[in-house]
């Protein structure tokens, strides 16, 4: 559909907005800009959009008369409406008189393209609407594994208040490793990252939420069991193999002595699964140990020098960001300002 506007210099300028139509509207559309009578396709202009609100809504309501009230015109006018886009399309659109109001079969298409048209009008109003004043956009957030059992991870709520603020924002999220995430970041893969990180990269912003405790644990057939609770087992622990994840710092890594038979995994979920075997020790978050230990295939190990805590981060790259980006990064962070 094309309008024109005036330059600064006073010059017409054409301004053509694009219209997108279901193969089925298309179809129609080709129907009404192909009636016999027409050379070349119709330019279909703002009083031609005037005139088929009126015809559709003399449709709806069945006749002239009652379709005066939904309109404010008086019958004379509404019938001038539909006999002047009857001589634009060159066509007879509907039958009046004594027998009552009828459509023709071309009448019955062009109030099949006029509800067409109109409710793409409605739809393209609506998002040109969303831009004004409005979030969107899509936004791109990347989470550290087995975060979902964490109860201090305020992440749903943030998602639900970005949800009600900014509808038309498509968020996206993504598990993935700490260092995935901080160089998805970095590369502009990820706009937001949440999770712990050892081995940090420059150029970022780090802001810490909360604090994560992890201990150490045995599968419910481990070895080591029938020691625990009858003599100190702060030195036994490293007799046997421990799985590790492998992207721990190297300072982790050196407090951790080193068995042979030790394992290294990608993510706390392989972590699990290999204590849960009964041949591993392991260091996992309480919060995703938790429903095991409920279940009786783990079990918590006296406390060691190698439990630890570590903080939980927003991550944002260091520099000026998009407002959807700095709104979720704000939502995040207030929900451990209540």
């Amino acid at each position: 559909m094309r309008n024109k506007s005036s330059t600064k210099s006073g010059r017409p300028r054409e301004v053509w907005i694009r219209l997108v139509y279901t193969p089925e509207q298309e179809n129609l559309l080709l129907q009404f800009l192909t009636f016999d009578g027409f050379n070349g396709r119709m330019q279909i202009s703002g009083s031609d959009i005037h005139l088929l609100t009126v015809f559709d809504c003399v449709v709806r309501n069945n006749g002239f008369s009652a379709a005066q009230p939904e309109l404010g015109l008086s019958q004379p006018t509404i019938s001038n409406h539909i006999t002047a886009l009857e001589e634009r399309l060159g066509v007879k659109l509907c039958q009046r008189g004594r027998r009552g109001f009828l459509l023709t079969d071309k009448g019955h298409i062009v109030h099949e393209v006029a509800q067409s048209l109109m409710g793409a009008l409605e739809e393209q109003s609506g998002l040109l609407s969303a831009l004004k004043g409005s979030f969107i956009g899509r936004l791109s957030v990347a989470v550290v594994d087995s975060s979902a059992t964490d109860t201090n991870l305020r992440l749903p709520e943030a998602i639900k208040a970005m949800a009600i603020q900014a509808p038309h924002v498509s968020l996206n999220i993504e598990i993935k490793q700490p260092q995935d995430i901080l160089s998805g970041i970095a590369a502009g893969t990820y706009q937001i990252g949440i999770g712990s990180f050892d081995n940090k990269i420059s150029g970022l912003r780090y802001e810490d939420l909360y604090t994560e405790s992890h201990s150490l644990y045995c599968g419910s057939t481990h070895s080591i069991l029938p020691d625990v609770g009858i003599r100190d087992i702060s030195e036994t622990i490293y007799e046997y193999p421990w799985v590790h994840r492998g992207y721990w710092n190297r300072q982790r890594q050196r407090q951790i002595r080193s068995h042979e038979h030790d394992r290294v995994v990608g993510d706390i979920e392989a972590q699990i699964i290999m204590v849960l075997s009964g041949q591993y020790l392991g260091l996992l978050p309480d919060h995703a140990a938790q429903v095991h230990i409920s279940s009786g295939r783990l079990t918590s190990l006296p406390p060691a020098s190698d439990n630890f805590s570590c903080p939980m981060q927003l991550v944002t790259r260091n520099s000026p960001q998009p407002k959807i980006v700095e709104l979720f990064r704000e939502l995040v962070k207030s929900q451990y300002e209540l």
